[in-house]
């Protein structure tokens, strides 16, 4: 990660629920308080696991927890979506190849307009 910090309200959770590193990190099964104590910090990102996990815990979704990750992966996706479709919109593709092509942009045209849907 960078050295930037990345919001999230891990700890927040937490200590609201009165549990300590340790404890949380007994319940997620880790072996050791360390890496709850790096995942509020945000100095490393929680596996996946984990992170489904922190959500069972607090019932709170993985995206409020961590909503600073949240808002670096989702930023990255929608470029990155955005890219592919003016790729696909100026394909030239014929036959099958036009087909699939037709049927992602198709994807995409429901994926921004939800209600239309």
């Amino acid at each position: 990660m960078t050295t930037k910090q990345i919001a999230n309200y891990l700890r927040l959770h937490r200590r609201k629920s009165g549990l300590s590193q340790r404890e949380l990190a007994q319940i997620v099964g880790s072996l050791t308080d360390i890496p709850v104590s790096r995942h509020e910090r945000s100095v490393t990102v929680p596996a996946l696991l984990i992170a489904l996990s922190y959500e069972v815990i607090f019932h709170v979704p993985i995206s409020e927890i961590f909503p600073g990750l949240y808002q670096i992966v989702a930023t990255g996706i929608e470029e990155r979506l955005a890219s592919l479709e003016s790729d696909l919109q100026t394909s030239t593709a014929k036959g099958l190849q036009a087909a699939s092509i037709a049927r992602k942009l198709e994807f995409f045209w429901e994926r921004n307009n939800p209600e239309t849907s």
